[in-house]
């Protein structure tokens, strides 16, 4: 468990080790005080809550405390419910992406724990995705969500690359939650 001086904590909050001090000691900063010592130290999920609760950035903090979801598909309608379940209150960021090459400058840039590939995109295209990002090695323990159409077709391929597929229509509030509980896994997401 990573824990923060108050003089750490003030330099990511931008402001004096006096302020910091004066949350911890008004309750508002959770933490715990050294013992026989009047050092305090603030645990890494009070810290962020804290941000959070506060409106506050989260700086260098952000990549351990959001859960950043890359969207390739072409459906806004999908899109659109993706996000609105997919919100930054609940420790979500997204961006999207239409094309398989829009998604690799997104991947480069945006560094996601989740991509979901929408294969309404076109077939071809959209396993070109996965199989491209398998083979960077920056991105092998990226999460793969594959959305398939339900056209009553038979899709064959290989699902070895892909760590999830739903079948549409699918329920987006239980795709947001198995995506938490999978990039939970990796991360401690408050």
């Amino acid at each position: 468990m990573k824990v923060f001086t108050t003089g750490q904590v003030a330099k990511i909050c931008k402001v004096a080790p006096r302020t910091v001090s004066k949350w911890f000691d008004s309750g508002r900063l959770k933490g715990y005080r050294i013992p026989g010592s009047q050092d305090r130290r603030i645990p890494r999920e009070y810290l962020i809550r804290f941000l959070k609760e506060h409106g506050m950035p989260l700086g260098d903090l952000e990549d351990e405390a959001m859960a950043k979801v890359l969207i390739v598909a072409q459906d806004q309608v999908l899109i659109e419910n993706l996000k609105r379940e997919l919100p930054v209150e609940r420790s979500f960021r997204t961006s999207t992406a239409a094309s398989g090459f829009e998604a690799g400058i997104q991947s480069e840039s945006f560094h996601p724990d989740c991509i979901i590939v929408d294969f309404s995109i076109g077939h071809v295209e959209a396993l070109q995705i996965c199989q491209n990002l398998r083979r960077n090695v920056d991105f092998t323990e990226t999460i793969l969500i594959a959305l398939l159409p339900d056209d009553g077709s038979s899709m064959s391929f290989d699902r070895s690359s892909i760590n999830e597929t739903f079948k549409k229509p699918f329920d987006a509030a239980l795709l947001a939650e198995r995506l938490r509980t999978l990039i939970g896994a990796k991360k401690e997401l408050v």
